[in-house]
């Protein structure tokens, strides 16, 4: 639900009060580099902590009372700063929970990761609906809504099971480790480039929607659309992760980003993107839980935590880095039209070559994983 706020409305916030698509993207790429430097520490911070839960209490806390800050000052550099502030604590937050959540399901030999991450497909779902109509009128409104949100997820994880972090005691591990692991790192690779295409349209698509003569509340409905989405692979994931192997996967979420980003280039009606939006349960949903799966199953134990902020720094930070910067530029120079144009190009290009590197190096990947290990 606070995805769902920030993520898809704070573009158009920024519009209202005056930026331009450049100061846009340099303003949403600087959280992805301040999610570059705290990744790592939160990630190590977490499995060196006596409980990885109160790291995540640590987290939410820190973003909701960053988030009540941002709307006491329009100035471009005191923004620049609350987003810095903000990412801090909030870039990581994601990865922690999956961590916790991935732990407690093997300690449990049951359970499912998909069916638990629906959670977050529906709150998306509502919450777009519910704010679109709200961003109507009040898009300032949207702190105090993402702050409300984080104070009940704060009540909420309370009630989690704790999860000791395993290097509080015994050996001590550092993240480099993962590098050491080749066929972990081409599945990283794959799913960094695709989501340097994700990074732009999670930056720009509320933009192009309403440059394209759309309003906010059909942008919500859009956003809805791509959320649910999601429902039919995470109700199925388990059946597809012991049937098909993983480069397959990787590889046709990349082919449906090209599809998307093709369609997008050529729409010029707002409401002809609504369609398109579905295809989303096809990239970001699997590029997401397959990796967040992937990495659970092949770390160590003392690397838990790390190995999925390890994974955000690269998706959520790098890779939206570059999406938003040249992106923002770019869209000055030549328009989001011919960007999302070039984004097609890019997704086929990672399809081709990535294709080649799995045959290369004999990676033909599992079957039989289970989306709850």
């Amino acid at each position: 639900m606070s995805n769902a706020v920030y993520g898809t409305f704070i573009p158009l916030y920024f519009q209202h009060v005056g930026f331009s698509q450049s100061q846009i993207g340099t303003l949403l790429s600087l959280g992805p580099l301040i999610a570059i430097l705290a990744q790592p520490l939160w990630g190590t911070l977490s499995d060196r902590a006596r409980t990885k839960n109160s790291i995540l209490l640590l987290l939410i806390a820190g973003s909701g009372i960053s988030m009540l800050l941002y709307p006491l000052s329009n100035q471009f550099v005191y923004l620049l700063i609350m987003i810095c502030v903000f990412t801090f604590f909030q870039a990581s937050i994601f990865a922690v929970s999956d961590a916790i959540t991935l732990e407690e399901l093997d300690k449990r030999k049951r359970g499912n990761y998909s069916h638990i991450r629906l959670g977050g497909t529906v709150g998306f779902a509502i919450m777009s609906i519910l704010f679109g109509l709200v961003a109507q009128k009040r898009i300032d409104l949207m702190f105090f809504i993402y702050a409300a949100i984080l104070a009940v997820c704060f009540l909420l994880v309370l009630r989690f099971p704790i999860i000791e972090g395993h290097q509080s005691k015994g050996r001590k591990m550092r993240i480099w480790v993962l590098l050491k692991n080749k066929t972990l790192m081409i599945y990283m690779g794959a799913n960094f480039v695709l989501q340097i295409t994700l990074g732009y349209y999670y930056a720009f698509f509320p933009l192009y929607f309403k440059e394209l003569g759309g309003d906010n509340a059909w942008l919500g409905w859009s956003m809805v659309i791509s959320s649910l989405s999601e429902v039919p692979f995470l109700l199925l994931s388990q059946r597809i992760f012991k049937h098909i192997k993983i480069p397959y996967i990787l590889l046709g979420a990349g082919a449906a980003a090209a599809l998307r980003w093709y369609l997008f280039s050529v729409i010029e009606n707002p409401y002809w993107t609504l369609p398109v939006q579905a295809l989303h349960g096809l990239i970001f949903i699997v590029l997401s839980v397959t990796m967040v799966t992937i990495i659970n199953k092949e770390v160590p134990i003392e690397l838990k935590a790390s190995g999925q902020t390890f994974n955000g720094l690269l998706s959520l930070g790098i890779a939206r880095i570059i999406g938003s910067i040249s992106g923002g530029i770019a869209s000055e120079a030549i328009g989001m039209r011919s960007v999302f144009f070039y984004n097609f190009i890019v997704a086929l290009a990672c399809v081709i070559v990535f294709s080649v590197v799995f045959w290369l190096q004999g990676i033909r990947g599992k079957t039989g994983m289970s989306a709850g290990s």
